[in-house]
């Protein structure tokens, strides 16, 4: 079986061509497959358009969660539902080749990998959101250890116990790549076409790629708090090199006004730095602290599946 979990959000006029695309490609090669449609939220009429594909097709299941959890958030959501030996993970909007999915399982077990990520050369997406992809991109690379040759993406295919393992990260700000690099590196890509979107635009706002970005730096790794402990050294050594330069400076030359300007400007940067630094270690202490109050990554409302309506 071959299971695909795909997150919705604002795509009512676009899941069903998505889904209608999946259905064939299956059928054309006689397998066995299920589709989990994972509305997040959705403020339009999203939810209902999968609920009534799910009552169409019983290899579909509909599943409806209390708010706008993330797209992340809504990948876990449909970790309890899928049951397939190769797991895919794709987009709402037409973007993704449905015909990739049996490019990617072919270089799955061609090389034996445990994930293949969709390698995009030429991505439809605005110049925005490119940009903040590669300072993500960039970002996991330096802090998970990703093999630096791989490019992730939002369209996957992995195997089965990769979901195994995913069910048992339970913090409520996910991060997807970054715990996939916890379980293995044995990943790779092959390169696919990107198509436009079906209609619509990107829902992803400079908000949610911030919320996405700071997932990722804070999540798997405290390389930014070591980061933060060698810029203050740094920053304290210069200061105290100032300091003692200045010291000098006018000892020789007693002449030489005391510099207001210069002294503000060192000032700043320092009480930047620092308001920088403890911005840093507030937002980690801050995830402990919710972590430990147990918040959820998901709630589910509603599950349509098989034809019967599961709350």
């Amino acid at each position: 079986m071959i299971s695909v979990a795909i997150p919705c959000y604002c795509s009512e006029n676009t899941i069903s061509q998505v889904v209608k695309g999946l259905v064939e490609e299956f059928d054309k090669h006689n397998d066995e497959y299920q589709i989990v449609l994972v509305n997040d939220g959705s403020p339009d009429n999203t939810f209902e358009v999968i609920k009534g594909i799910s009552l169409e097709n019983p290899n579909v299941i509909a599943v409806n969660l209390s708010k706008n959890y993330g797209q992340h958030s809504a990948r876990m959501a449909a970790i309890p539902f899928l049951k397939g030996e190769y797991v895919v993970y794709m987009d709402d909007d037409g973007q993704h080749p449905v015909s990739g999915i049996y490019k990617m399982i072919e270089k799955l077990e061609e090389g034996n990998y445990d994930v293949v990520y969709a390698l995009f050369k030429q991505k439809k997406h605005s110049l925005f959101k490119r940009v903040v992809s590669r300072i993500n991109t960039a970002t996991l690379d330096f802090l998970t250890g990703k093999p630096k040759d791989v490019k992730n993406s939002s369209f996957s295919v992995m195997r089965s116990y990769i979901l195994r393992e995913m069910e048992k990260y339970k913090s409520p700000f996910p991060s997807w790549t970054g715990f996939i690099m916890q379980i293995t590196r044995n990943v790779s890509n092959i390169e696919l076409e990107h198509f436009d979107r079906i209609s619509g635009e990107s829902n992803y706002t400079l908000k949610k790629m911030f919320k996405l970005y700071m997932n990722s730096v804070t999540g798997f790794s405290v390389v930014p708090l070591r980061i933060s402990s060698v810029i203050g050294m740094v920053t304290a050594l210069i200061g105290f090199a100032v300091g003692i330069y200045s010291i000098i400076h006018k000892l020789l030359n007693p002449a030489v006004p005391v510099g207001y300007t210069s002294l503000m400007a060192v000032l700043l940067f320092i009480g930047g730095m620092i308001m920088m630094m403890l911005g840093l270690l507030g937002e980690y202490v801050g995830r402990i602290y919710m972590i430990n109050n147990n918040l959820p990554q998901y709630t589910i409302r509603e599950v349509v599946e098989c034809g019967s309506n599961k709350k």
